[in-house]
């Protein structure tokens, strides 16, 4: 699987800007008054800000943050300079090309299904499927449905809508939700913000939507941004940093394994690919 990600152009920092933002950039951004830096946002009318406000970690912020280039001045700091939006256009580049490989790879000759978790407006989903040469069908599902119309234009401008489906929900009751087997699971950017019980509750709801050899896509992330005191106290923004090791303890409580992982190149996502293995006789 290694070669399926080895062409891919990403994003990176230099030696001279890491050590800059280690020695003076993340320390001004954790420890100077919370209530200042808001207020210098809101003056600024950032919409990075004002979207996670509204939603911290939300869909509207994802997407400035992939678009990587804001029409506000704070806004293009913040997007093209921040380790987090860099490293979110870089986990979406490997996502995107991991899950169009393994839509090429399933046996069958059926059409594929891949069902995604906590999908927004389903950008990664939609970067597989204009990559990958077989054709795939998708169930998108969230909570927040603002993010579904978004989606719904830009799977449009891709002549993806017909294979699209976009559903309101609760990701812990997706079993309720499908009545077929599934191809591949995608997970990106949301367990970071599930306890350790939601995780293994769903992936055992979707241990029984799939058949043995069947592929889960989901994510780490590392306090290697070094911001994680700033988005806390200035964004609201509370993330559950965990290993590629813990997250795939988990999913192996529900008949996982086999996983391999690709992490990006600053260290802050690490893209995990698992398998549903074969009930034991």
């Amino acid at each position: 699987m290694e070669s399926w990600v080895a062409d891919i152009e990403f994003e990176r920092l230099g030696s001279v800007t890491r050590s800059a933002k280690r020695l003076l950039l993340n320390p001004l951004a954790n420890y100077l008054p919370a209530s200042l830096l808001r207020g210098l946002l809101r003056w600024t009318r950032s919409e990075v800000a004002a979207s996670n406000w509204a939603d911290p970690g939300g869909w509207r912020s994802m997407v400035i943050s992939y678009h990587g280039d804001p029409p506000r001045g704070i806004d293009k700091i913040l997007v093209k300079g921040g380790t987090i939006p860099m490293a979110l256009r870089n986990r979406r580049k490997l996502a995107g090309r991991i899950i169009a490989r393994l839509i090429d790879s399933v046996e069958h000759e059926d059409l594929v299904h891949v069902l995604c978790l906590g999908a927004g407006p389903g950008h990664i989903i939609m970067d597989a499927m204009q990559q990958a040469d077989r054709r795939c069908e998708t169930t998108l599902v969230d909570l927040n449905a603002d993010a579904f119309d978004y989606g719904r234009e830009e799977a449009a401008k891709l002549g993806l809508a017909d294979r699209m489906r976009y559903v309101h929900g609760d990701v812990r009751q997706v079993q309720q939700m499908l009545d077929h087997r599934t191809d591949a699971l995608e997970m990106m950017g949301i367990c970071e913000y599930l306890e350790n019980d939601q995780i293994v509750s769903i992936a055992r709801s979707v241990s029984e939507l799939m058949l043995p050899g069947g592929a889960i896509v989901f994510n780490s992330i590392s306090r290697r941004h070094g911001t994680d005191r700033f988005f806390r106290r200035v964004f609201g923004l509370e993330m559950i940093h965990r290993s590629p090791e813990q997250l795939q303890a988990l999913f192996s409580q529900a008949g996982f394994g086999d996983y391999e992982a690709f992490s990006e190149p600053l260290d802050v996502y690490t893209v995990v690919v698992g398998r549903k293995l074969q009930p034991p006789r």
